[in-house]
């Protein structure tokens, strides 16, 4: 049948549910007393969708095993890459933030608060500089419209034309 490993979380739940983590691993969550053969096959059932999240998982730069001097590091280096990017496009968007930040935020690459504030995961350092232009924008970009409406895209699509496949790289 299905040669994957996976582990099930039995809870008091109706349906039946999938979950690839971080690190690879598998998870389907199923209501108390649920088949084991019927966990098998729903998850042989979704096994492409299962293998495409994997490659996703694998593709992406490991953080987990930096030093705190390598973070440190790359905190730098990523202050000093997107000085110049958002000093750039600020002015094209004629925009002014406030404070800009580097963080170590693990599920977000960048925020903007309500005051204008900007901040950054040193994370983005692992990745491309097409990607971290992206993603300066896109916080740029709320300074003008705080949320993903249509208008909010817009902007953003009127600095970087290519801003979905930037944004791709990120994944």
């Amino acid at each position: 049948m299905i040669t994957l490993e996976y582990s099930i979380i039995y809870s008091k739940r109706r349906t039946i549910s999938l979950q690839v983590k971080n690190n690879a691993s598998v998870v389907v969550r199923a209501p108390f007393g649920y088949n084991k053969e019927l966990i098998d096959r729903f998850v042989s059932s979704h096994i492409d969708w299962i293998n495409k999240k994997l490659d996703i998982v694998k593709s992406k730069p490991k953080i987990d095993y930096l030093t705190d001097k390598q973070v440190k590091e790359l905190k730098r280096s990523v202050k000093e890459i997107i000085t110049p990017i958002i000093a750039h496009y600020s002015k094209i968007l004629n925009v002014f933030p406030g404070r800009v930040s580097i963080n170590t935020a693990k599920t977000r690459f960048g925020s903007c608060s309500s005051n204008g504030n900007l901040n950054f995961s040193y994370r983005l350092g692992l990745y491309p500089h097409e990607a971290i232009e992206y993603v300066c924008v896109h916080e740029l970009a709320h300074l003008k419209e705080m949320n993903h409406s249509p208008k909010f895209w817009a902007i953003v699509e009127s600095v970087l034309p290519d801003y979905k496949e930037r944004k791709k790289l990120l994944k």
